[in-house]
């Protein structure tokens, strides 16, 4: 390389290559089905390691099955002492229908400042800004203060056996002295007025039951009056699970988070007319309107092979999300619904998780968003959906969501998450460079 490339290259910094490195994994399609029918994250895990490697690490790639593959690197701290810290973040998407998009969902195209893709926010834009600042940091000879591990991980959208939970099972070793993490879906900004910007840190998330509602009946021709017909008593039960209204459970992490928006908006908040508090929170309200109940959504029907036969026997699949501490109520709750003619079992269950909303690393967070915001408060708030963080909770590791992005208060940032036109925006990336880097020097 002459001196002039070696300049050029050592000029390059986190916030110049974040966006290219944001597109290029949003180029590699790495869609979930759940199934491995999908082309896996060999690919995007190929892509990482090639990009740590080129910075003097020396990454692992972990195949738990063909084409299922996680990369895996640990830089050292100046400190190797301290306990380690790990950054996590998934490179697998849901899938994308191309046709209902305004740009296709894997050219991650820059259009009206954003760019644009299947996994722009969910979550190559983390995964790009991990590698962006790991990289400026490691060119320029800037160590962090401890030990800190990074995971990108395959098959997080169907429950991460494949990725986090392999990893934790197989090669806990990969994790040793790792106390804290960090991964996706936190930090991002919800702007009260000009003079306030909260910025949601998850420190809490919902338990899953993913499962599979059996109903038998009797088998017969279409022609004949059947009072045992499979597909209409799921149908009626399902019906019922669906209209079901779940009652309001203020939980500590969003009261904590109702206490705080209390206070920013400068008005008392009533938890028993939540109607009126998701009314003041814009985009986002779909996002905390999730965390006040257990919820159970009917998302797939399968029944019959033939219209004129009656089949013995209907299934149905809903995605069940209980809030922390309320797993056997939720569980209960669902068996009355359902009624005793329907058998349900789990596909994929896990744990609620929930901590506490303080400490070193909290601070952190704080400090390093005030520094690039300086309306910046940090608030914590639960997570509808789960993650790969419930897997690394079972090494005693404490997680938090923490992917910092400075948004434009009119994008639906909720809306993007596996829906259409997904996007993030340049400046939100750029945004999310310095947080990190700030952060890793204050953690």
């Amino acid at each position: 390389m002459s001196e002039s490339s070696q300049a050029r290259t050592a000029a390059v910094t986190g916030e110049d290559e974040v966006v290219d490195l944001c597109r290029d994994l949003i180029r590699i399609d790495t869609s979930n089905y759940g199934d491995h029918s999908g082309p896996g994250e060999r690919a995007a895990a190929e892509y990482v390691a090639e990009k740590l490697a080129e910075v003097g690490l020396e990454p692992r790639i972990i195949e738990s099955h063909k084409g299922r593959a996680s990369t895996v690197a640990r830089i050292a701290g100046e400190d190797p002492s301290r306990p380690a810290l790990l950054i996590h973040g998934h490179t697998d998407v849901v899938p994308a229908n191309a046709e209902d998009w305004t740009h296709h969902p894997f050219s991650g195209e820059i259009a009206d400042g954003c760019v644009w893709g299947r996994g722009a926010v969910d979550m190559k834009d983390m995964d790009a800004m991990t590698l962006a600042v790991v990289r400026d940091r490691l060119r320029s000879g800037r160590k962090p203060p401890r030990d800190v591990v990074l995971a990108f991980l395959a098959d997080e959208e169907a429950g991460g056996t494949y990725g986090a939970r392999y990893l934790v099972d197989k090669h806990p070793d990969l994790f040793e002295g790792v106390s804290e993490a960090i991964g996706e879906v936190g930090g991002f900004s919800f702007t009260v007025n000009e003079n306030l910007r909260l910025y949601l840190v998850e420190t809490a998330q919902k338990g899953m039951h993913w499962m599979r509602l059996t109903v038998d009946g009797t088998a017969g021709h279409g022609s004949m009056t059947n009072h045992d017909n499979a597909i209409t008593e799921l149908c009626e039960a399902v019906g019922r699970l669906g209209r079901h209204t779940w009652p309001v459970k203020v939980t500590k992490t969003v009261r904590s988070f109702l206490d705080e928006l209390s206070d920013a908006l400068g008005t008392p908040l009533d938890p028993d007319d939540m109607d009126a508090t998701l009314a003041k929170l814009g985009g986002i309200a779909k996002m905390i309107g999730a965390t006040l109940r257990n919820s159970a959504a009917p998302t797939m029907l399968g029944a019959g092979y033939k219209v004129n036969v009656i089949p013995g026997q209907a299934t149905a699949h809903v995605d069940g999300r209980f809030l922390p501490g309320h797993e056997e109520e939720f569980l209960a709750d669902l068996d009355s619904i359902l009624g005793p003619r329907v058998r349900r079992e789990d596909v994929h269950a896990d744990k609620a998780l929930e901590t506490t909303f303080d400490g070193d690393l909290v601070d952190a967070m704080q400090s390093a968003l005030r520094a690039e915001d300086p309306i910046a408060r940090a608030v914590p708030y639960m997570l509808s959906g789960g993650t790969d963080a419930k897997s690394f909770d079972d090494l005693g590791i404490r997680c938090f969501g923490f992917a910092p992005l400075k948004l434009p208060p009119e994008l639906d940032f909720a809306g993007m998450f596996h829906g259409v036109d997904e996007r993030v925006p340049v400046d939100g990336l750029k945004f999310g460079v310095r947080v990190l880097d700030r952060f890793l020097d204050a953690s």
